[in-house]
């Protein structure tokens, strides 16, 4: 699933990068340890590989 905003695919990078042990998960806060919580890794490199180019920077609630 890719992500709809800049701000989600940043935070699949962050979730993502917890799942590998490159940061801690302790440190997420917000939307990115919800995914890290309830995402499967290959979820996360789904939505952190969006391209950034024309997606807002975050996504509309309507």
């Amino acid at each position: 699933m890719p992500a709809k905003s800049k701000a989600q695919q940043k935070a699949a990078g962050a979730a993502l990068a917890a799942k590998r042990g490159d940061q801690k998960a302790s440190d997420l806060k917000g939307p990115s340890e919800s995914m890290y919580n309830s995402m499967s890794e290959g979820e996360l490199e789904d939505m952190a590989a969006t391209k950034r180019k024309g997606k807002p920077d975050h996504a509309s609630d309507g």
